[in-house]
């Protein structure tokens, strides 16, 4: 699971190829918005909830996969990236959970992700 003490998560760069990790945990109508990779972790937005890999071991044959619904999502903020600071930043508050925070490097769909979560927030 991931480290919500930690409230971090590496820097993450748009990989569509990542999603291929959570392909079976998909339910049958559910949709991947984009997907995120890191050194072996990663993130998978999808139009219901957000997929977090935490790949375990020297092998990596263990992977730890949490779910993060949208519907328990209280709060978000985003931070694009500008002329010079070319990473962005996502920070969702969960009830009962708490904060957890993304960051990009390069190219994302931060705007497309936001309006995913104000449909189910609003």
């Amino acid at each position: 699971m991931i480290d919500f003490d930690n409230k971090g998560f590496f820097k993450l760069k748009q990989d569509s190829d990542y999603a291929d990790k959570v392909k079976d945990l998909l339910l049958d109508d559910e949709q991947i918005i984009d997907s995120y990779k890191s050194m072996r972790d990663g993130v998978v937005f999808t139009d219901k909830r957000i997929i977090a890999v935490n790949v375990q071991g020297i092998t990596g044959s263990k992977k730890d996969f949490t779910s993060l619904p949208y519907k328990n999502i209280v709060a978000y903020s985003v931070e694009t990236s500008g002329t010079f600071d070319l990473d962005s930043e996502l920070e969702i508050y969960f009830s009962a959970v708490g904060k957890v925070k993304f960051e990009f490097t390069g190219k994302s769909s931060m705007l497309e992700i936001s309006k995913t979560i104000s449909n189910h927030l609003l």
